[in-house]
């Protein structure tokens, strides 16, 4: 197991069980549409809905039969006693939905700004599951449960692999970077990818995880 992936993982324990829970792209575009958004979402966890808590939690669990072993052994537990064993980990795992880790508000206004996209929560998971899928090759099963920071992390790789491979041009002026002559459509043609696209899309993507 990689760092990043250790540290995308939260543990809820109760009564022996032990569940964990990571922030995966099939967790999130679940959860992201269960209210209608994510300020839909936080409103309910903030009221403690305990339907949409168990749903968070179902829907992160790395092993389901443990998630409803736990869920099970809190039926009938007094709701504070639910909230003190549930509210933590869960804090913990909504910031790992709405964050990437490493890399703060500032970075991701300024590459907002740079990429002149501002895309939504679905469109932005849409593209993930695109890059999963396509460029880096994954089944949908292991694109579904990998998070958005995994993927984002591991599409930067594999444009920074394709470059030192293939080579890449020093960045010309701004202007020039979309004017596809046919030196620039020769270039792209044999790098396999156009590097200025890929740059924005990437830096759309990860501004709209960090927004």
């Amino acid at each position: 197991m990689t760092p990043l992936a250790r540290l995308e993982e939260v543990t809820v324990r109760h009564a022996g069980h032990i569940v964990t829970l990571r922030p995966t792209l099939r967790a999130a575009m679940t959860l992201e549409r269960l209210h209608g958004g994510w300020s839909g979402l936080l409103l309910k966890f903030d009221q403690f809905q305990l339907t949409t808590v168990q749903t968070l939690i179902r829907a992160s669990a790395v092993s389901q039969k443990a998630a409803e072993a736990l869920l099970s052994s809190l039926e009938g537990e007094p709701l504070k006693q639910i909230k003190a064993t549930l509210e933590g980990p869960c804090v913990a795992l909504l910031s790992m939905f709405l964050t990437s880790p490493g890399e703060g508000e500032g970075r991701g206004a300024q590459t907002a700004k740079q990429s002149g996209k501002a895309l939504s929560w679905s469109d932005a998971y849409a593209e993930l599951y695109q890059i999963g899928t396509g460029w880096l090759g994954w089944t949908p099963k292991e694109t579904w449960a990998t998070t958005p920071t995994e993927i984002t992390e591991a599409f930067t790789g594999k444009i920074a692999m394709l470059k030192a491979i293939h080579g890449s041009k020093e960045e010309e002026p701004a202007q020039s970077q979309t004017d596809y002559t046919p030196e620039r459509l020769k270039e792209v043609d044999a790098l396999g990818y156009d590097p200025a696209f890929d740059r924005g899309k990437l830096q759309g993507l990860k501004a709209r995880l960090n927004a």
